[in-house]
Parts: structure tokens; sequence; C-alpha cells
């Protein structure tokens, strides 16, 4: 418990004193959200240096609105105190700290939480105030120097820093998945290639239904992806926006307006994201509906992702007719010697289920949203990062461990596919439909081929039934009247 250390400091708010670590450098905020919210649920480093990446552009903003109103304005007009060059020094090189994941073991308020993320700026407000105090070789908890409220959160509100310091991280994570789809896609279109010609059944209901290729099966994966990735690339668009410098409600009340109109684009300098000032911060503030968008992109990829494992692992089951078979990733069984499991699959649609579950919590606690806030961003936001990191796990693992290691066994394709009575179709041009049907009988009941068939009933030419058979004949997209 962070909170039963040998060496105590005291500090006090309006509800009264507790006792804090000596050397901790969150405060009483944290602590009194650290003992209300009980759960182990652990808040994501990355919108915790996100907080900081915000931060950061808060005190260089206040750093630039002090040096132009010192130098434009006369000293007598100033109604505001500016802090020392020391003290924004100090609070710069702690955000920047915190912007790079340092001191992440003295956050402690957990991911699920009441008050709309207030714990959470606070906590990271402790944090650079007293880092901040450390730099300037003070001890933490000695608030007259630098104070959590008063310089680590100048011209700052919660409900501003929380929703643009998710943004933040939620931009980062949508680079990260739209590479990794991309990488994804990239290696179906090469299975499609590599296997263009290589004929399979193809299924419908699970019952044998026309031949078609293990190429055609990749092209409706790579067009899947691809059809993901410029989603994913447009949800940049949907939530680039942001409220910092809106305050409270987002009015920018008790805010210079330098600040406002500066603070976004030191950000977007500091990050490099397409990171603009909203035209109406009290729309951003209040409505959520941009996450709900966004999100229901992650879902429509982790459809697909989970379609594809699903159609991978039956064609490579032990109950499959077919040739396809995956890579091996470990022993399946404590007890059945020798088992494999499509573990990779089940991985993956494991992170589906999860993505689905997670858009029913957004939806959900974004239509919560309540006059000018929404009071669950933190659980917000815990979804929707949760469920980046899930889909681009689950793009690396269904990339690098299970179609990088399918391997597809040509010559019992196309047995496969010669001995199976559906091979039939082929001939419903020539025969019609209820004579091809009576041989697909015979060969379900003999267990014969197409071609033996053909050997012992002699119903066409032996060589234009070679031209039917010919994979490219048979995935031509229908025939011509021409061609016999």
């Amino acid at each position: 418990m962070p909170d039963l250390y040998n060496n105590t400091r005291k500090e006090k708010d309006y509800l009264g004193e507790l006792d804090i670590p000596a050397d901790a450098l969150y405060g009483i905020n944290a602590l009194r959200a650290y003992r209300n919210f009980e759960n182990s649920e652990k808040f994501d480093i990355d919108w915790y240096k996100a907080v900081g990446t915000v931060k950061l552009a808060c005190y260089q903003t206040y750093r630039k609105l002090k040096k132009n109103v010192l130098a434009n304005i006369p000293s007598e007009i100033i109604k505001i105190d500016f802090f020392a060059d020391e003290v924004i020094d100090a609070l710069e090189k702690a955000a920047g700290e915190v912007s790079e994941g340092k001191h992440f073991e003295h956050f402690i308020v957990p991911a699920i939480q009441g008050g709309a993320g207030t714990s959470i700026n606070m906590n990271v407000n402790e944090i650079i105030a007293n880092r901040g105090l450390q730099i300037l070789g003070y001890k933490p908890g000695d608030y007259s120097k630098i104070d959590p409220f008063i310089h680590a959160n100048v011209f700052q509100s919660t409900n501003d820093v929380i929703p643009t310091s998710l943004k933040v991280a939620v931009l980062q994570l949508l680079n990260s998945l739209e590479e990794e789809i991309n990488k994804t896609r990239f290696l179906a279109e090469e299975l499609e290639r590599k296997y263009r010609n290589v004929l399979r059944m193809g299924y419908t209901q699970l019952q044998a239904a026309v031949p078609s290729s293990y190429g055609k099966l990749f092209s409706t994966y790579n067009d899947a992806l691809s059809r993901d990735w410029w989603r994913v690339s447009k949800c940049f668009e949907r939530i680039k926006t942001v409220n910092l410098g809106g305050g409270a409600i987002g009015t920018g009340i008790a805010i210079p307006r330098y600040f406002i109109m500066e603070v976004s684009k030191n950000l977007q300098h500091i990050t490099g994201l397409p990171i603009t000032r909203s035209e109406n911060m009290c729309d951003t503030t209040s409505n959520q509906d941009s996450y709900v968008e966004i999100h229901a992109t992650l879902k429509s990829h982790a459809v697909n992702l989970e379609k594809q494992a699903s159609d991978i692992r039956l064609l490579a089951s032990d109950i499959s007719r077919e040739a396809l078979k995956i890579q091996p990733r470990q022993v399946g069984s404590s007890i059945m010697p020798g088992k494999i499991n499509p573990v990779i699959s089940e991985f993956i649609i494991s992170i589906a289920h999860k993505v689905y579950a997670n858009d029913i919590l957004i939806s959900n606690l974004c239509g919560q949203s309540c006059l000018e806030l929404n009071a669950y961003m933190p659980s917000i936001g815990k979804s929707l990062i949760e469920s980046l990191k899930l889909l681009i796990a689950a793009n690396r693992s269904y990339r690098q461990f299970l179609l990088s290691g399918i391997e597809i066994d040509k010559n019992l394709s196309l047995n496969s596919v010669l001995s199976n009575p559906s091979i039939t179709v082929v001939l419903v041009p020539i025969l019609g439909y209820r004579k091809a049907t009576e041989f697909a009988i015979i060969m379900k009941n003999y267990g014969i081929d197409i071609v033996e068939l053909n050997k012992k009933f002699n119903f066409v030419d032996e060589k234009l039934l070679e031209s039917l058979l010919n994979p490219e004949n048979l995935l031509k997209e229908g025939f011509s009247f021409k061609e016999g």
C-alpha cells in the first residue's frame, strides 16, 4: 500500500489531513483517489505520458504568454503575478519527464474511477509539482514553492487536459494500428499472388459449393484489410480537434485569450500530430460521439480479423479436407500427446470479442454525457486505448504467427477439388443441371473423381474436360458462348 511508509509528510485539503510517504511524488489528492477507487486496473502508461505532453505544451505556452505580456503591456496594467522563470523551467522539465513515462510508479490512481478524470489530472499535477520541487532543490510537499493547483495546473482544467491527452494517446496509437494493418494487408496480397491459381473448393454454409482458389480467398482478406486501413486513416479527422484552453466547460473563462489561441498550436508542434483547436470547445467538451465513431471503425476491423482467423482455423482443422496447414506454435494439451491447437486464431477471436464488449461500453458511457460534461472519460479512454492496443497485437500475431506460416499442398488441393462432387458444376452449361446432378451423385456414391467419371461414361470430350478443369478457366468470371 503506498500510504504505509515509515517516513511520512503531512498534506491537507479542505476535507482534512493525511500522511504521505516522505519521498512520494504523489500527494493527498491521488491518495484519496487510491483509497476511494479500490480496484487493481492499472492506468495506461500511454495516456499518462500524453497528459505529461499536454502539460508541457501548457507550460511552454505560459512562458510565451509571460514574455508577450511583459514585452507589450505596461506593468501597472498587469493584474497577475507570473511565475519565476526557474519555476517554469522546473515545470517544463518535470512534464517532459512524465511525457517520457518517467515517475509512473508514483501514479497510483486506478484506471476505473469517478470524477471525470480529476484524479488523473491531480495525480499528474502532484508528480510534476513534487518533481519540480526536487529539481529546484526542495523536498516533495513544499507547495509554497511549487503548488499542484496554482503552478502545475495553471490555466488548465481536468475537463480540457484529460480529453485532450486522451486524443493525443489515441492519435499516436492510431498511427501504429494503421501501420500494422498495412503490413498485414501486404502479406495477404503476397499470399494472393502466390496462390492465385491453386484450386480449392469454395464452401457455403459449410457445404461444398463451387471451385475457387486460395488466391481468391486471400484476395477477400486483402480487400477487407484495405478497407480497414482506409477507415482507420479517416479516424484522424474525427478526433483531431481538441478543447485545450476551454477550461471547465469550454467557454475559456478565467483563461487568457492568448493562451487559448496558442496552446493547441504548441501541442501540435510538440507531438507532430494533426491537432487543431475546436471551433466550438463547448461542443468538444460536452459531446463524445467522435469516440463512438472511431471505435465503430475499430470494431469493423475486429470483425474482419475474427472472420479471417476463424476461416483459417477451420481450413487447418483436423476435420477439414483442405490442404492448408498452419505453423504449430505450442503444445496443445497436458494429457493428449502430440496435440497442437490453433492458439493464434483463438487469440485473435478473443481480442475481437473484447473489442465488441468495449464498443458497447463506450457507446453507453458516451451517451451518459450530461449537459456540459461527460463524467466517464476515464472508462471511455481506458476501453478505447485497450481496443487499439489489442488490435495492434492481433495484427502482429496474425501476420507473424498465422499468415506467414501458412503452407498449402498444391497436389492435395487439386485432388480434393477434382474428387469433390460439386466439381460437376462445370458440366451444367454443357449437360444441364439434372444430368450434372446425376454425375455428382455417382461421384459421391462411388468415391471417384471427375476425370475417372468421364473415362467411364464419356460424357464430354477428354480435351474439353481438361480445358474446363484448367484453373484459369475455372476461375474466370462467368463464361462466354463464343468459347464453345
